[in-house]
C-alpha cells in the first residue's frame, strides 16, 4: 500500500511540461490587458449620489421608527417582544410605569422609558416590527446617515420617535389601506 492513502489505489497526477510561450507568461499577460482593455469602453455603473439614488425595491427596510397613534400617544408598551426577536440582540429597553397625568404621551399602563438600538448590530431583518404587537416599530425606506463615531449609530428614543408634527407613513410599504391596521 501506499503511504497516505487508504485504499492504495493512488494514482500520480502528471502534467504536461508547459512550451517556452507558456513559460514566458505572455498569453496570460495579454489576456489579462484585453479584458481591461474592453473594459475601457463600456458604461460605467457609478451612481453620483447623493445627487442620483439607485433604485430601491419596495419592500427595502431601511431606518427604524417608533410609530405613534393618531392622538399622538406613543405606540410602544415595553412589552419586550421586539428585543425578543431580533436575532442580533440591538435592542434594549427600559419600561416603566406611567404616571397620573401622562395618559396623552402613552397609551398603555407601561411605557418604554429608554429604547435603544444599535445600528451597527442591526441586520435590518424586519423580525422587530412583526413581533410588534402594537405596531410600535416599523423599518422605514430612509437610509441610515453616515457618522463618525460608534456612540453615533446608537439610536435612542430621542431619535427614534416620530414627532408629531412630521408624521412617517409606512402605509405604503406594508400594502396596507389608510386606516387600515394589520
Amino acid at each position: 500500500m501506499t503511504p497516505g492513502t487508504l485504499s492504495g489505489r493512488a494514482k500520480p497526477v502528471g502534467r504536461p511540461p508547459m512550451t517556452w510561450w507558456e513559460r514566458s507568461y505572455l498569453p496570460a499577460i495579454l489576456s489579462g490587458m484585453w479584458i481591461t482593455f474592453r473594459h475601457f469602453f463600456r458604461r460605467k455603473v457609478t451612481i453620483r449620489y447623493p445627487e442620483q439614488e439607485r433604485p430601491r425595491s419596495p419592500v427595502y427596510r431601511g431606518l427604524h421608527v417608533l410609530k405613534r397613534d393618531e392622538q399622538g400617544a406613543e405606540r410602544c408598551t415595553a412589552c419586550g417582544l421586539c428585543a425578543v426577536a431580533c436575532p442580533a440582540e440591538a435592542i434594549t429597553m427600559e419600561a416603566g410605569e406611567r404616571q397620573p397625568g401622562d395618559e396623552r404621551l402613552y397609551r398603555e399602563e407601561k411605557y418604554a422609558v429608554s429604547y435603544d438600538i444599535n445600528m451597527l448590530r442591526c441586520i435590518f431583518c424586519g423580525f422587530c416590527e412583526e413581533a410588534c404587537p402594537k405596531q410600535a416599530i416599523y423599518l422605514t425606506d430612509r437610509i441610515l446617515p453616515a457618522a463618525q463615531k460608534r456612540r453615533d449609530f446608537i439610536w435612542g428614543k430621542d431619535r427614534l420617535l416620530e414627532r408629531p408634527d412630521s408624521r412617517i407613513d409606512v402605509d405604503t410599504r406594508h400594502g396596507y389601506a389608510k386606516g387600515d391596521e394589520a
